[in-house]
């Protein structure tokens, strides 16, 4: 791969993971639910999942899902199922009753859950996101050349994907920290997450649609 041609990988990937998704948004989410320190897992299952995802492509996953239809619409839906869950999960939550003053300081989007839960949870939104899907079956092969090592090539732009990712999770996740002194207030609370489940609730959509060429 050429140097310039990294570059414009860089520049693209920088944007690209920048853009509010499924896995920013769940950081988001559970860093105004659990704090800073408390949305780490979801971090690690969100880079686990896109790690994953990035190496099955590298070994072939692309080529796979192109020559078996049946199998993209099953990860499809899969993917659109989960999406909408947690999109119908956060409208209910908004549903809920609002805390009193003395929980007010310590409100949260979704009841205290172990590292454990969370770190699967970021895990399978990462899984079930429809940008990470697109990008490695149709956006990162056009930057490998075949000409030279793909092995290399790919673990030079996995990294790269990699440290712009973790970089916008620690960005959103420390936005997400910022605002939990304004959800407290039951109003604030409920259209966050009214918020938070449209676009979840969008992103199924999105995915429901999409066809691949």
């Amino acid at each position: 791969m050429a140097l310039h041609t990294w570059w414009w990988f860089l520049a693209t990937v920088f944007v690209l993971c920048g853009t509010p998704g499924p896995n920013m948004l769940h950081i988001l989410g559970r860093s105004v639910g659990l704090g800073f320190r408390g949305s780490v897992p979801a971090m690690a299952g969100c880079l686990l999942a896109m790690l994953l995802v990035l190496a099955a492509s590298a070994a072939g996953l692309s080529a796979l899902l192109h020559s078996s239809p049946m199998l993209f619409e099953v990860l499809r839906y899969l993917g659109v199922a989960y999406l909408a869950w947690l999109g119908i999960k956060a409208w209910r939550d908004s549903c809920r009753p609002a805390p009193t003053v003395a929980d007010a300081a310590e409100v949260t989007l979704a009841p205290v859950h172990g590292a454990g839960t969370v770190f699967r949870g970021g895990l399978w939104v990462g899984l079930s996101n429809p940008k990470l899907l697109l990008f490695a079956a149709a956006f990162l092969p056009q930057f490998v050349d075949p000409s030279r090592s793909q092995a290399v090539q790919y673990s030079v732009l996995v990294a790269t994907f990699a440290a712009c990712e973790l970089f916008w999770y620690v960005m959103y996740a420390a936005g997400g920290h910022g605002l939990r002194r304004w959800l407290a207030k039951p109003f604030a609370r409920r259209w966050f997450e009214r918020l938070v489940g449209s676009v979840f609730l969008a992103f199924a959509v999105a995915l429901l649609r999409f066809r691949p060429r």
